[in-house]
């Protein structure tokens, strides 16, 4: 969150509606110490509101204090829950329902108890259960570390800059799309020699997991083994917290609780298959990093595949069949593991019998809890009117993405024998054939790179897609019609400080054409240009179906006068079009604040009369630089708009940069609604012979 916005109406109000004892806690006045220690736990969306509101009235050391007690609070608040359930879970075990009238006194007698058992371990720590009842938006707000936005700003303001790195490196993980704080980091690592960055809300089994395939990508299976046989104890621990904290109150979001006249069988099973669901669903949360929405496919399993190879490279024969067949539990007809298992069996013939290697006991146990669960919430759909959809927990299309084999010269079986087969596993197909290399459809357009040259995939460098007249004619309306901040919300300064951005729309320019505000024929060409540009993409990718306009943006970028020396910031970070890039995690999450209908890409410049601004395509590490192209009047750089290609400017340093910015999609309901109003406004010039096309586009240009 930038530093000038607002935090959510739900904070809003609940700053209005707490007391002022409450609104700002000891734990955030100057000079004070943590109010009840010892005592209830103080609620973390008070601490939360109060930090807020101290920030935004500058007092910056108390914000800090407020926030960091608002986090160890909800920390403390989901430990206090897990401890005092688990305890009542080993001291009260459930009764089983016994025979005939009365018999299951001893079940809900057993239910009874251990419900005060919960309640009463964890009254002394929490106090009563309604002080812990944050709103939704505020559970949102930690959810995606708002917080750490926040204190990243107070510790800037403290010149605390330690603390300022690694709350703003805490932020960005689970808010990889969020470019100041991309940036801010950058500054951290010049500025203060901050290299080192801790994620403070790391999930520990994901971090050993992240580190295991490191090390197994190096060929260090030793260290491999170990981070991965860690990151599978952290995990079924985790397994094990994540189904007990889904025991707590659930919301009933079909009927009103005074209108609720469901019977006493009925009303267990309500509350039961939403708590049962929610532990379904904790495959799904334990494979999903802080802040995303789309888990690591494959997650669990991909564990025991890592293993099953990185044993037999150690040469731990039986580890690698017993990881082997831990693996197909979850995928049984998976044809490369099943050759691997029968491979690791032959080596140990002779020694021991394969047969008595059997998978691993804690997979087996999830896995048949996890079908059992399955099945219940599939029969209560039937028959008690739930909606329910099985997902697909174990999408086999999350793959080990190494292409190691046992090479002959250290394998044990004949050269003519069965070979280990490890290669890497086809990943999803894309529902198109990728091609290029079409036909430019207009003679003057010159080709000057293809993906090959640029070093990437669906990449395609052109010039002389319009002239020298055309470029200056369209700086000329883009002189009177942009507006400072337009597409962002009018935030002048988006992406950097020092720049100013300005742009505009195909249907403002056609808007002020018709006003007389600027030259029709100008606002016309606008049009015509972005279409004629649209038209080469279709055309040189070779796609099979129309594509539409997704958004048509006129764009310039101004370097700001006194504000370039020692400049280390880009004009546009790195990013991907219609995914959110996760540098660290080498990933892009096509999920949304990104628009992932959008699927090419273009670029068409106007001017050259700048300093830097270079475009450049990099690795999804966001820093090694694959491309760089450097701007000037009709030369288009058009692109697939996904993960495959991550892009951004260089830092304008001096002059104005003028682009016409194109995002094309596949998809009709994705239509640019603005590009379709023009599209009538334009049917109508033609139709009142106002403003007739100055690119004479032959019609057998026409695809």
């Amino acid at each position: 969150m930038a530093s000038g916005s607002r935090p959510w109406g739900a904070l809003l109000l609940l700053l209005l509606l707490l007391p002022p004892l409450l609104l700002v806690p000891a734990a955030c006045r100057a000079g004070g110490g943590c109010a009840g220690e010892g005592g209830p736990l103080e609620p973390f969306d008070a601490l939360y509101a109060s930090g807020v509101e101290a920030y935004y009235g500058g007092d910056f050391a108390g914000a800090a204090r407020c926030l960091e007690r608002a986090l160890r609070s909800r920390r403390e608040l989901r430990a206090a829950r897990l401890r005092c359930r688990r305890r009542c879970r080993g001291q009260v075990r459930l009764a089983a329902p016994g025979p005939g009238a009365g018999g299951d006194l001893p079940f809900f007698g057993s239910v009874l108890r251990r419900a005060g058992c919960v309640r009463r371990c964890e009254e002394p720590r929490l106090g009563a259960a309604s002080r812990h009842r944050a709103a939704e938006e505020v559970r949102a707000d930690f959810q995606r570390r708002v917080p750490y936005s926040y204190l990243q700003r107070a510790y800037i303001q403290l010149n605390k800059l330690d603390e300022a790195a690694n709350a703003a490196h805490t932020f960005f993980m689970a808010n990889p799309e969020h470019m100041e704080i991309q940036q801010d980091i950058e500054n951290y690592k010049t500025t203060a020699g901050k290299v080192s960055l801790v994620d403070r809300e790391a999930k520990q089994h994901m971090e050993d997991y992240s580190a295991g395939v490191r090390h197994y990508d190096k060929e260090e299976y030793e260290l491999a083994i170990d981070f991965l046989e860690r990151a599978l104890k952290g995990y079924y621990s985790e397994d094990e917290d994540c189904q007990i904290m889904c025991e707590g109150p659930q919301r009933f979001e079909e009927h009103e609780y005074l209108e609720y006249k469901a019977g006493l069988y009925e009303a267990i099973a309500d509350h039961y298959m939403q708590v049962l669901a929610c532990k379904h669903d904790c495959v799904r949360e334990l494979a999903t990093r802080s802040g995303r929405i789309s888990p690591i496919e494959n997650f669990l399993p991909l564990h025991y595949d890592y293993l099953q190879f990185a044993y037999y490279r150690v040469g731990d024969y039986v580890k690698a069949l017993e990881c082997a067949k831990s693996y197909l539990l979850f995928h049984p007809d998976d044809e490369d593991v099943l050759e691997n298992a029968g491979y690791y069996e032959g080596l140990l013939e002779g020694t021991m019998d394969p047969d008595t290697i059997k998978p691993r006991k804690e997979a087996k146990m999830l896995l048949r809890r996890h079908k059992l669960e399955s099945h219940l919430l599939q029969v209560a759909a039937a028959g008690l009117g739930y909606t329910y959809t099985e997902p697909n927990y174990w999408n086999r299309y999350g793959a080990r993405q190494d292409e190691h084999s046992v090479p002959s010269s250290i394998s044990s079986e004949p050269e003519d024998g069965p070979r280990l087969s490890l290669a890497k596993k086809p990943m999803p197909k894309p529902d198109r054939e990728l091609k290029e290399g079409g036909p430019l459809l207009y003679s003057d357009v010159k080709f000057v790179y293809n993906s090959q040259q640029l070093n990437g995939t669906q990449r395609v460098l052109l010039d002389n897609v319009i002239s020298e007249e055309q470029c200056r004619e369209l700086h000329r309306v883009a002189s009177g019609i942009m507006l400072a901040g337009d597409g962002y919300r009018g935030k002048t300064s988006p992406h950097t400080p020092n720049e100013r951005f300005e742009g505009a729309t195909v249907l403002k320019a056609l808007k002020y054409g018709y006003e007389g505000r600027v030259p029709l024929k100008s606002a016309r060409l606008f049009y015509d240009i972005s279409e004629k540009a649209r038209r080469i993409v279709e055309s040189y990718f070779m796609l099979n179906s129309t594509l539409y306009f997704s958004y048509t943006h006129l764009v310039c970028r101004t370097a700001l006068s006194g504000q370039q020396e020692r400049r280390n910031d880009l004009s546009h970070p790195i990013h991907a079009d219609n995914c959110l890039l996760d540098p660290e995690a080498n990933e892009c999450w096509k999920e949304p604040p990104a628009y992932t209908f959008r699927d090419y890409s273009a670029l068409l410049y106007m001017n050259a009369d700048f300093e830097g601004g270079e475009f450049i395509f990099t690795e999804m590490d966001a820093k090694t630089v694959t491309a760089s192209i450097k701007p000037k009047c009709g030369r288009m750089i058009s692109f697939s708009s996904g993960g495959e290609n991550p892009h951004g400017v260089k830092a304008v340093t001096k002059g104005q940069r003028c682009a016409v910015a194109l995002w094309f999609t596949l998809d009709p309901l994705y239509r640019e609604l603005e590009r379709i109003q023009a599209d009538e406004v334009i049917a109508m010039l033609d139709q009142e012979h106002l403003g007739p096309s100055e690119m004479n586009i032959n019609p057998k240009d026409e695809l």
